[in-house]
């Protein structure tokens, strides 16, 4: 919440609306940022009533696993999860993007209903650490 206040208040500056996600941390993961599927309705019924925010959806970074059949239940977590929310009605929240899915997942993802997928790998290859 603090942070969508945040920005909240650097685009009124501008008299702006900001398009978010809000991520859920669906493994609950401590090296993961975002709010828990429990308090998700919480956070996003807070965020709504921020005026230079609109909601358009939910992401998520699941667990990473090897096969990408084993990550479908977290992808699904968060279709059914932005559903959920889409049925509140909320001003400002309207839940039209999925933001899951990477490099060796996003046809899963896909499947599951993802509008925006990360494939940098697939596309750059592994990253130089």
């Amino acid at each position: 919440l603090s942070l969508a206040k945040e920005i909240n208040r650097q685009w009124s500056k501008i008299d702006q609306k900001a398009a978010i996600l809000i991520q859920v941390n669906l493994g609950e993961e401590s090296s993961k940022s975002g709010t828990t599927a429990a308090d998700l309705e919480a956070l996003v019924r807070q965020v709504a009533e921020l005026e230079h925010l609109d909601v358009k959806g939910l992401m998520a970074l699941p667990p990473w696993c090897e096969d990408p059949e084993d990550v479908r239940p977290y992808f699904r977590q968060l279709r059914e999860l932005a559903g959920r929310i889409k049925e509140l009605h909320l001003p400002g929240v309207v839940m039209t993007e999925l933001s899951m899915g990477m490099s060796h997942d996003f046809q899963v993802a896909i499947e599951e209903g993802a509008t925006l997928v990360r494939v940098g790998t697939a596309i750059f290859g592994e990253r130089n650490r």
